[in-house]
């Protein structure tokens, strides 16, 4: 997967977050802010790497 998927799936889950925030979905939007932040430190830490 190219960089900008990458960072264009790590956005959409954030955004996704967002919206199950404010329509009162939190454990979904939990998930998903979790997911996002452990995909964006992976990644940021492989391109560091390499």
């Amino acid at each position: 997967m190219k960089d900008f998927q990458k960072d264009l799936l790590i956005g959409l889950m954030l955004v996704v977050g967002i919206i199950g925030f404010i329509s009162g979905e939190f454990i979904l939007s939990t998930v998903l802010f979790a997911t996002a932040a452990i995909f964006s430190n992976i990644f940021l830490k492989r391109r560091l790497s390499g």
